[in-house]
């Protein structure tokens, strides 16, 4: 599979997880799409640019740690976190459009965001 693929699966995920009000631990989603924890970052990434580039809120706040009960490093889509999933929790995930491999694939490209600050990806982006 490719990085475009496994992030639209995980994305699926997090979308019921979202309207189910629940977060996952990073070792939850591993043991429910067969990605190592360790390989999880990279394929969040997508997920996380797509949903800045196109306003929406942070379905990756939904993906934390066990002992921090937080995202990991990479999550830099939003600074308050428990408001932001209040917010993801809101949202009509399933009753929107779902992005194509190739639209999470294109939006890591046009925004690559894993572990940058949202304020420096941002003026990078305008400048």
């Amino acid at each position: 599979m490719t990085r475009g693929q496994r992030a639209a699966q995980i994305w699926a995920v997090l979308s019921v997880s979202a309207r189910q009000r629940q977060v996952l631990s990073y070792d939850l989603l591993a043991k429910a799409t067969g990605v190592p924890r360790a390989g999880l970052g990279q394929l969040l990434e997508p997920i996380q640019s797509y949903c800045i580039l196109k306003k929406l809120p942070a379905l990756t706040s939904l993906v934390v740690s066990e002992k921090t009960g937080l995202p990991g490093e990479g999550f830099i889509a939003a600074s308050d976190v428990p408001r932001e999933q209040a917010i993801v929790f809101a949202h009509e995930w399933l009753g929107g459009p779902v992005p194509t491999d190739e639209d999470l694939e294109a939006a890591a490209k046009a925004l690559p965001s894993n572990g940058r600050s949202l304020q420096d990806l941002l003026q990078a982006r305008a400048g």
